[in-house]
């Protein structure tokens, strides 16, 4: 077969917010499938089944035929590259652990050229998909061998420089099933749950509760203990150490077995147990020195060591740690043991998500000790038969959490609390956890700030514990969302005023609010800065304010097809009209008759209890309310416009222009409110966007009384506006 010229990928867009396509994140890439466009899959011999040897599970894509076996149907059937595309991006997504099941691929106006969108959680990731998706499909075409491994490899390498954490990944999803919105502020785990100022922060296992007394505190494994042991929580004895002599003098004091450590000791690193002899006690303080801190030697706790999770005052998961041994064969060496015992088990490698990690001796000193007191090194080949400790910490990722008596979890729950924590992984070493601490002499060890979360939600034995949900949980009351107001306004006649207008209103009632429009940015009614922010960038930086308890968003449609739109959900979505098809030409909008489906986007995510303010003197407009999840309000300036008579006897609310008055009604009685205008809203440049506005007031729940004095304080000229304030 002849071999094909490569697909041409001419435009790759991020979407960061709800758009024509999806509600979420999604990136749009335009095809230029060149010749073949004129090769669907059955005309291309073999593609079908080189795609599936080099990728099986696309045999599980329903697609469109809603059923296993749907995709590959198609692709016997005939379908075109770029559909084949989507679904091979899709597939290296979930190879790569980043599971996703949305995308589209639909044709345009040019001959062989394809828009195809797939929904992506982090732009670089999907660009990495992509790129690789698109060399995997060109090879299989071409009948030419790929490496799937190293494109699984690529993608998941970049999700693991680019994406949240494991940690910080659950407590999102966790916040999503109940349906509050995050804002990732940093390339790392610093993310904002809900907007403005009903907005929390987290930071992997720290939350903007965390105090940083008690995470300085906890840092402090000697002061940690002083404290703990005041106030009744059993800890082992033991002293801060400057030297190896004094190390061994106190251990002698406290009695062998004692163990040397760092005083803020993490993940059991430079952390040596159970030692006896003087030369062992003076090498393990080099090790604990080492580490970059002060050194503690503490009475050894038989038993096995535990990290239960604290989270608001609740205990609510634990894991139990385990030691690792190794047996000799007579042939390897323990290195060569340790990689083929315990490194070849699944659940252990170097990525977050998984649950174990790699034993390197080369970068732990403390096993390497524990070696040596055994007789052995790295290089050593221990006889036959011969069982060698390896580890006897760490490795906590075994689910005990319904094992744990009610005693030790309130002795958990008080450490958290005396440290002064709101989330905390308290470690503690017992011989049984579902027995109290003091009838077996175990001990709480260690108190640790922004601890860990993976041991939890992916144990290596045992029930995943729904850690996320506690936390979010405690950050959020059952009732909260973390949402505030939103209005969004669509459309291209007077959206600025209109917004202005609905911003001005939310300040009158004493709602601290901030408005993004095409005449800049304001912060509770002050201009902070000018040009044009009606687009995602303005709307997002409202949405992270902590002051502002309202948001007012204007979007125009070429901030919806180019962004998205900044905001997931809104509770008073306005769409004015559907004009300016003719200026975008370049996302492929033709005419009039595509504009529904761009500024359908606005009401597509009003809340369900939310509400659509439409133009009923548009019926395209107004036939957007069948879309709508939560109410609809018409509003026009046309008493008689037949879409907002027909919504008013099936019993809808509507906002009409009657002269000088904006009419409130609800069904075909009289006017339930009556509005007095001011005489520059009822001009005819200004009179729909201010009947759209005070049809969002209404929504809101703004008094009539003060709709009115709103319209009659408010100043359309800017300028005034601007100058009137900065005397304020």
């Amino acid at each position: 077969m002849t071999p094909k010229n490569d697909i041409r990928l001419l435009r790759i867009n991020y979407l960061r917010g709800p758009n024509i396509w999806t509600y979420r994140p999604a990136l749009e890439v335009w095809l230029d499938l060149g010749e073949l466009e004129d090769y669907p899959s059955n005309l291309l011999p073999g593609l079908t089944d080189r795609l599936l040897a080099l990728m099986p599970n696309l045999m599980e894509h329903h697609c469109g035929v809603g059923e296993r076996g749907g995709f590959v149907q198609r692709l016997r059937d005939g379908t075109w590259a770029g559909h084949i595309l989507e679904h091979v991006v899709i597939e290296l997504l979930n190879l790569a652990c980043m599971p996703t099941g949305f995308g589209q691929t639909r044709s345009t106006s040019q001959h062989g050229v394809y828009r195809m969108v797939f929904r992506a959680r982090d732009e670089q990731v999907a660009r990495v998909a992509l790129a690789q998706g698109h060399a995997l499909l060109m090879a299989a075409i071409n009948d030419l061998p790929f490496d799937v491994k190293a494109a699984v490899d690529a993608v998941r390498l970049k999700v693991d420089d680019c994406y949240l954490g494991p940690s910080t990944a659950a407590i999102v999803e966790a916040a999503a099933d109940r349906r509050i919105p995050h804002i990732r502020l940093t390339s790392g785990n610093l993310v904002q749950l809900g907007y403005g100022a009903r907005q929390r922060r987290i930071w992997t296992a720290e939350t903007d509760r965390t105090s940083a007394i008690g995470q300085a505190i906890a840092g402090d494994k000697n002061l940690t203990k002083e404290l703990l042991s005041s106030c009744g929580v059993p800890v082992p004895a033991g002293q801060v150490v400057h030297s190896p002599a004094e190390a061994w003098e106190v251990a002698q004091d406290l009695g062998l077995p004692v163990v040397v450590k760092p005083t803020d000791a993490n993940h059991g690193r430079g952390v040596s147990l159970e030692l006896e002899s003087q030369a062992d006690i003076e090498t393990a303080f080099g090790i604990a020195e080492a580490e970059g801190s002060d050194v503690i030697v503490e009475r050894y706790i038989r038993g096995d060591e535990h990290r239960l999770l604290v989270v608001g005052g609740k205990l609510v998961a634990g894991a139990r740690g385990e030691s690792l041994w190794i047996t000799g064969n007579g042939r390897s060496t323990v290195a060569q043991l340790i990689d083929s015992q315990l490194n070849t088990d699944p659940r252990r490698g170097e990525t977050e998500d998984l649950p174990l990690e790699t034993i390197r001796l080369d970068r732990e000193p403390a096993m390497r000790l524990l070696l040596q007191r055994q007789g052995l090194e790295g290089g050593s080949v221990p006889e036959a038969g011969r069982r060698i400790l390896v580890q006897r910490n760490g490795n906590m990722a075994f689910d005990c959490t319904h094992e744990i008596h009610p005693e030790v979890a309130a002795m958990a729950v008080l450490a958290a609390k005396v440290v002064g924590l709101d989330i905390a992984g308290i470690d503690l070493v017992a011989q049984d956890i579902s027995r109290p601490l003091e009838a077996q002499r175990g001990a709480v060890v260690e108190v640790n700030a922004g601890p860990g979360l993976l041991m939890h939600l992916k144990p290596a034995t045992g029930t995943p514990q729904p850690v996320g949900r506690a936390i979010v949980d405690h950050l959020f009351a059952d009732h909260e969302t973390g949402r505030i107001p939103i209005v969004g306004v669509a459309g291209t006649r007077q959206t600025h005023v209109t917004a202005r207008l609905v911003a001005w209103m939310l300040q009158l009632r004493g709602t601290p609010s901030g408005l993004a429009c095409r005449d800049g940015l304001f912060l509770e009614n002050r201009r902070i800065e000018s040009g044009d922010s009606a687009n995602w960038p303005a709307g997002h930086r409202l949405l992270m304010n902590r002051r502002i308890e309202a948001a007012v968003v204007e979007n125009g449609p070429l901030s919806i097809l180019r962004d998205g739109l900044a905001y997931d959900r809104c509770e008073v979505g306005i769409v004015t009209d559907l004009d300016g098809a003719e200026t975008l030409s370049e996302h492929d909008i033709q005419d009039a008759s595509q504009m529904p489906k761009v500024l359908r986007t606005q009401v597509d995510v009003v809340l369900d209890h939310g509400v659509a303010v439409l133009n009923a003197g548009e019926p395209e407009v107004a036939a957007l309310a069948s879309l709508c999840d939560g109410e609809s309000i018409l509003y026009a300036v046309q008493a008689q416009a037949a879409p907002l008579l027909a919504h008013l006897e099936a019993g809808g609310r509507a906002v009409r222009l009657n002269g000088r008055t904006a009419e409130l009604l609800q069904g075909t009685g009289a006017p339930q409110h009556v509005v007095e205008l001011a005489r520059w809203a009822c001009t005819p440049a200004r009179a729909e966007a201010v009947m759209a506005a005070v049809a969002a007031a209404w929504a809101l729940g703004i008094a009539p009384m003060l709709i009115r004095a709103g319209i009659e304080t408010f100043q359309p000229d800017l300028s005034r506006h601007c100058s009137q304030n900065k005397t304020h």
